[in-house]
């Protein structure tokens, strides 16, 4: 994750990492019932991380076809490790969508 900056701003957008794709899995399940939907294909393509009591992950994630989600996962710790909530998703996105913070 080199793309942070500052605390509280957000990075550039980068191609998604095993470890961005490793966030997505753990929250995997919130999104499904968030979105009420199951998905067969759950790839994590693009995000941007902005560091706040924790850290920010902003997620482009590919559902099947032509459809990706923006999610938004917060990374906190708990005692005994780190805890991963998702905070909002959008749904009926495209590959071309820009991820942009404000809007979710």
């Amino acid at each position: 994750m080199d793309n942070l900056v500052k605390c509280g701003g957000w990075g550039e957008t980068e191609d998604a990492t095993k470890e961005i794709q490793s966030i997505c899995d753990e929250v995997k399940c919130q999104v499904e019932e968030k979105t009420n939907k199951k998905y067969g294909i759950y790839e994590a393509v693009k995000y941007r991380g902005q560091v706040v009591g924790g850290m920010n992950y902003l997620i482009k994630v590919h559902v099947g076809c032509d459809d990706y989600l923006h999610i938004r996962v917060l990374e906190g710790f708990r005692c005994d490790g780190i805890d991963y909530v998702l905070t909002c998703v959008e749904e009926c996105h495209h590959i071309c969508d820009p991820l942009i913070p404000s809007v979710i």
